[in-house]
């Protein structure tokens, strides 16, 4: 069964002939990495599946390698609320922070090296990211390529002539073809994000089968998700919109065979940073495509609700989530290294909420990133700022406790959705932004990535009053309250509530429906009463009910009035 998978994935791909023979080489491929490629002991995911996404170098001692400073940062201070850690770019890299890579197969000898992955491997489950839309130029592929080495000859997207290009959606507001020179004169070639990043080109097979050995390798290395970077634009025709093309969703269909066939404990994840619409569809049918996708949509609806105090937009879009099967779960964030997109949010909020998002970040200190529309136009792209000076102005002098609610309820609203949780390490430990690192990089992103000196970040974690203090011990808290109960399964279900405009709210239910929660979130800075029926949802032989975060208990009745205080937050459960 898994053999007649691969073979008519490729047969799709390649045609039938050439489909054939890269399914031998695929075959002798895997009896190479199987013997090698063990599960975990664990390989299912449960409640207590959260993951910290940060840099290898995003901890730093001065004479210690940075993977393993957080590697030691991590067992310190991180077991028990995170389950995982989903490591950005560790490979050399010549540019965009880590996503323009020289070798995919190597550690970056600034960061460590590989025991230093799998000392973090031992009490945490691993993301690592596959960039298989690009190399960097300076990359031993390209190099070779450009030197006109026969095997590296197809590796790249070469476009010869003036075709009609005008089709192609770019995510950069950057030329996409690059011309360089070869021995046998100047080629441009495909480059969608950078003139750094060169388009690998999966219409040659050896690019393909090279890929496979790359993603294999990481599973070796204790890889338990392999984070598929920009998958949408993978596969180019002269003439389409080479983004979501059906050869696209074939090859992460294929990659999904591959890893059923050799080590089935990896989850494939998706980073279409799109409209929602086309963003679930990396689901497939739900058995054979990606069992995570990022969920775009959410944070700048999350802003959105915040910034508005009504919940509305961000209830009718919750209502709509749905899951394929079982199989498949969303992973949902706020914040990450890059910037906050809009496009997910098209179709679901109006022009002028964009436009209102994209002012107050701008107001906040932020910048915005552009990319080409097909008329030749640009649009907003993403808003670059931290998720905390997002939801707070940096002059603002309101109350620090005021600001720390209002953030956390909107990490409270992320962690009590459907789905595994992915908490960027600068929202984990409550940083502002860095615009001096955009004054010294020139690039927009650099406002969200700044790196830490471990003896600093420890000391203001050990300081009741610091801001990193407070949002660390209030995420942490709800952390371990989200774990404690199978009601958050990244499987279970989920119910949005009416609970008027300025509460969000969402009953959470097990798997086999014997355990709830039920999230009630006031997002506006005024108190509100919510009118529940708590008997209705919970059962008046439960008797009573408790907020998970504080230990308060409810008494179970038919129309209970419950008060929230501004950006109060109640995870109720009998």
């Amino acid at each position: 069964m898994a053999d007649s998978r691969l073979l008519n994935h490729l047969a799709f791909l390649y045609g039938n002939s050439t489909g054939q023979a890269t399914f031998d080489r695929l075959r002798t491929l895997l009896e190479h990495w199987r013997p090698r490629l063990r599960s975990p002991r664990t390989t299912g995911l449960t409640e207590k599946d959260t993951l910290l996404i940060t840099y290898g170098d995003q901890v730093q001692s001065p004479g210690t390698p940075p993977l393993r400073v957080l590697a030691d940062f991590c067992n310190q201070h991180l077991i028990g609320t995170v389950s995982g850690v989903h490591i950005l770019p560790f490979y050399p890299w010549t540019s965009d922070d880590g996503f323009s890579v020289k070798d995919y197969r190597a550690i970056d000898p600034a960061l460590g090296e590989w025991d230093d992955v799998a000392d973090l491997g031992q009490n945490f489950r691993l993301m690592f990211d596959g960039v298989i839309n690009h190399l960097s130029s300076q990359s031993d592929w390209f190099q070779a390529f450009l030197r006109a080495d026969p095997k590296y000859r197809n590796y790249f997207i070469v476009v010869e002539g003036e075709p009609d290009l005008s089709q192609v959606v770019r995510p950069r507001a950057l030329p996409l073809l690059t011309t360089f020179p070869t021995p046998s004169g100047p080629k441009a070639v495909w480059t969608t994000f950078s003139d750094d990043q060169i388009d690998l080109n999966f219409h040659n097979p050896d690019v393909l089968l090279d890929i496979i050995d790359t993603l294999l390798l990481y599973v070796s290395r204790g890889a338990e998700f392999i984070r598929l970077d920009a998958i949408a634009y993978l596969w180019k025709e002269i003439g389409a919109s080479c983004i979501h093309l059906p050869q696209t969703h074939r090859l992460i269909q294929l990659f999904r065979a591959v890893f059923d066939a050799a080590a089935p404990h990896v989850r494939l994840i998706t980073e279409t940073n799109v409209p929602h619409a086309d963003n679930i569809s990396y689901f497939g049918d739900g058995a054979n495509e990606a069992q995570l996708v990022y969920n775009f949509a959410l944070p700048p609806l999350a802003l959105h609700t915040l910034r508005t105090g009504d919940a509305r937009a961000l209830s009718t879009w919750a209502a709509t989530l749905t899951l394929p099967s079982d199989q498949t779960t969303f992973f949902n964030f706020l914040a990450s290294h890059d910037g906050i997109g809009l496009n997910p949010a098209r179709g679901i909020l109006t022009q002028s909420d964009l436009d209102a998002l994209v002012q107050q970040t701008l107001d906040h200190g932020g910048f915005i990133s552009y990319k080409h529309d097909p008329d030749g136009s640009q649009s907003p792209y993403e808003m670059n700022i931290s998720y905390f000076d997002a939801l707070s102005d940096p002059q603002n002098t309101q109350a620090a406790h005021v600001q720390v609610d209002r953030f956390m309820v909107a990490q409270s609203i992320m962690l009590a959705l459907v789905g595994v949780p992915g908490i960027y390490f600068h929202s984990l430990f409550g940083s502002r932004g860095w615009p001096e690192g955009v004054r010294r990089t020139g690039r927009n992103r650099t406002i969200n990535r700044q790196k830490c000196l471990r003896v600093d970040l420890e000391r203001e974690l050990a300081d009741p009053a610091s801001l990193r203090h407070q949002v660390f011990a209030r995420y942490a808290a709800m952390l371990r309250a989200r774990a404690s109960t199978p009601a958050f399964h990244p499987h279970g279900r989920q119910q949005v509530m009416d609970c008027g405009e300025s509460v969000f709210g969402v009953l959470r239910l097990s798997p086999d429906g014997q355990n709830r929660v039920l999230g009630l979130h006031n997002v506006s800075s005024r108190p509100r009463t919510v009118t529940i029926d708590l008997a209705g949802l919970f059962g008046s032989a439960k008797g009573r009910l408790r907020d998970l975060l504080t230990g308060e208990g409810f008494n179970i009745r038919r129309k209970y009035g419950l008060r929230l205080s501004p950006y109060q937050i109640l995870w109720l459960a009998s």
